[in-house]
């Protein structure tokens, strides 16, 4: 291909991550001094209708022409965008969130650093460009999940930005953004290396009690030292969820695991230390949660699972079989073969999200999937052969999963 008639420069986490030294996944492109026009001339595919953003015609990487943004309304999508020829690289830089976004390169290698993101690079700062940051209530969200990815790097929040992000918060712009927003934000931050970082920072600037407050008030309710040495609920589920996510990174299971235990945010203070029946009292918790944050659906059902058998697991090596094969019905484990590990890993991560517990062994989620592979192998073909139906051919089945389970415990003993 011929070469580009304008200026293009590298940037924001391309250049971000090259500095850090991780791996690059994508590289994004400013334009300098074009038209829209310019880059259809040159064979770029045009895919964005706010502001023009161009696919290469042969890396397929994109290209942003620059530009400036006016806030124009409320929420993070009332602004205005401009762009043109004049556009210049520390105008489009100015208008990105943090310091450590706004770095672009050259074609020669050169970097271009007007608002000092190198220098937060390297002392692990994250700070934003401009007070224009709190005019974008996402940015919250985003930058709580930039912690939580660099958080094992070293990586805090600015005073001065903590104190934007506050600002933002007092506003309520927060709540213009929509769920499904939210959810992706979220989404992406429970995929993060440490995703109970995303949850402390958003309530160290008051977002947590606005879009999950379920979650929020579990901050500061005690749990019996002899089994949580953390004490702090809060502190539990956070410590469950980074066990979660190194140890199993599958989103699904991760979000099982954030809303396990909010029946105990509304346990009756009168009984603190004690969570009588908070498995299920967290049920329709998980469920308004859900809906409200337009989960997929096979998470919220996946959630309310946890929440409310997650005890049956922990003790299953004192339940008797017609018992464990109860359980493995309410997972729907002979439909659905991938939920029994799904719901034994949410628990493995409660088990061992407990101060001082977190390399402790957990074999009853192994005996939960030996249980379910030799229940659902069981052959019911001689039971056709012999004519049982309906009722009877139901009673049958579970009688030998029943023993098949039986079989398998008195094995191990």
């Amino acid at each position: 291909m011929e070469s580009l008639e304008f200026d293009t420069y590298l940037v924001g986490g391309a250049v971000r991550d090259e500095l850090l030294g991780l791996p690059v996944a994508d590289r994004d492109w400013v334009v300098i001094g074009a038209t829209p026009e310019d880059l259809l001339d040159k064979g770029f595919q045009q895919i964005g209708c706010v502001f023009p953003c161009f696919l290469h015609p042969e890396t397929r990487e994109e290209y942003a022409l620059a530009r400036t943004e006016r806030k124009s309304g409320v929420g993070h999508t009332g602004f205005v965008c401009d762009f043109g020829r004049e556009t210049t690289l520390e105008e489009d830089l100015s208008r990105r969130d943090l310091t450590i976004n706004a770095i672009a390169k050259t074609s020669d290698g050169q970097y271009i650093d007007p608002f000092g993101g190198r220098d937060d690079l390297k002392a692990g700062t994250l700070r934003h460009v401009s007070d224009a940051f709190s005019e974008d209530p996402l940015r919250v969200l985003r930058l709580a999940r930039f912690a939580a990815r660099y958080a094992e790097l070293g990586f805090t929040v600015h005073p001065e930005t903590m104190a934007l992000m506050r600002r933002l918060v007092r506003s309520r712009e927060l709540l213009s953004v929509s769920p499904e927003r939210i959810w992706k934000e979220m989404s992406r931050a429970l995929s993060e290396s440490k995703p109970s970082e995303f949850f402390r920072v958003l309530r160290t600037c008051g977002a947590l009690k606005e879009i999950l407050p379920e979650v929020d008030v579990l901050f500061g309710i005690p749990q019996p030292p002899a089994h949580h040495p953390e004490v702090d609920t809060g502190d539990h589920v956070m410590l469950c969820l980074d066990i979660a996510r190194q140890q199993f990174n599958h989103l699904i299971v991760t979000w099982a695991v954030l809303v396990h235990d909010l029946g105990k945010g509304i346990t009756p203070r009168d009984e603190w230390p004690k969570h009588i029946k908070h498995e299920v009292r967290g049920v329709p918790l998980v469920e308004a949660v859900s809906k409200r944050l337009k989960v997929p659906k096979e998470f919220g059902v996946l959630g309310k699972l946890v929440s409310e058998h997650h005890l049956r697991c922990h003790k299953i090596f004192e339940m008797r079989p017609g018992s464990i094969l109860r359980l493995l019905e309410a997972l729907d484990v002979f439909r659905r073969p991938d939920r029994a590990r799904q719901f034994a890993q949410a628990c493995e991560a409660d088990a061992r999200g407990r101060l001082g517990m977190e390399e402790r062994e957990y074999p009853n989620g192994e005996l939960l999937l030996a249980c379910a592979m030799v229940a659902k192998a069981v052959d019911i073909k001689p039971l056709l052969e012999a004519g049982y139906e309906g009722g009877r051919l139901a009673d049958q089945i579970r009688q030998r999963r029943i023993g098949a389970i039986s079989g398998y415990v008195n094995s191990i003993r």
